[in-house]
């Protein structure tokens, strides 16, 4: 088994990719395989709607000249998927935004292509403004019919400066459970 991520915040190895880490450690001890893929510095731009997706069918955006369709390739050969994303004016970073939207559109078009893959948001805020991006992250797994599991709280840690997020006992715990549990229910889906 193996659970694919993404972070999508503007600082590679931040606070996003730290939270990340700690859910992979649950992963990992449970013999999951992991990945992080970050989206610092790469290119992704929003949807064209061009809907050429429904046409294709490829499980691919006909838009091919930034990183899109490798991520798209990555989610459709994990069983899970992090989707991880900073707090930026009460939402997803642009990044995320794109990613969501696009493919998202390309899972639609592909008879929900994601459907019963196990899906976790992972946030990384620095005071208020993480529901709703929370919220962002897990609409796309619900409407892709993705199976999410939850933790003890919220999944979201606190920190502003790089590492902040380590001083978060809450936040740091969360992660944990988060990954025990998406461990659990992915044991129990290809057990």
């Amino acid at each position: 088994m193996k659970v694919f991520a993404i972070n999508a915040s503007a600082r590679k190895d931040g606070n996003t990719a730290i939270l990340i880490n700690h859910v992979f450690g649950e992963l990992q001890k449970e013999g999951i395989e992991t990945e992080l893929f970050q989206l610092s510095g790469k290119k992704i731009q929003g949807c064209m709607a061009c809907y050429k997706c429904f046409q294709n069918k490829d499980q691919r955006c006909s838009v091919n000249n930034d990183i899109l369709n490798e991520c798209i390739e990555k989610m459709l050969d994990a069983d899970g998927i992090i989707l991880g994303s900073p707090t930026y004016f009460a939402n997803v970073s642009t990044e995320m935004k794109a990613l969501i939207d696009r493919a998202g559109l390309v899972a639609k078009a592909n008879d929900n292509m994601f459907k019963r893959k196990v899906g976790a948001a992972v946030v990384a805020v620095r005071r208020a403004g993480s529901i709703h991006v929370f919220n962002s992250i897990n609409h796309f797994f619900f409407i892709n019919e993705m199976i999410v599991p939850g933790s003890s709280y919220w999944n979201l840690g606190v920190g502003l400066d790089i590492g902040a997020v380590e001083k978060d006992e809450e936040g740091i715990r969360t992660m944990k459970v988060l990954g025990k549990n998406m461990a659990w229910v992915l044991k129990k889906l290809h057990g």
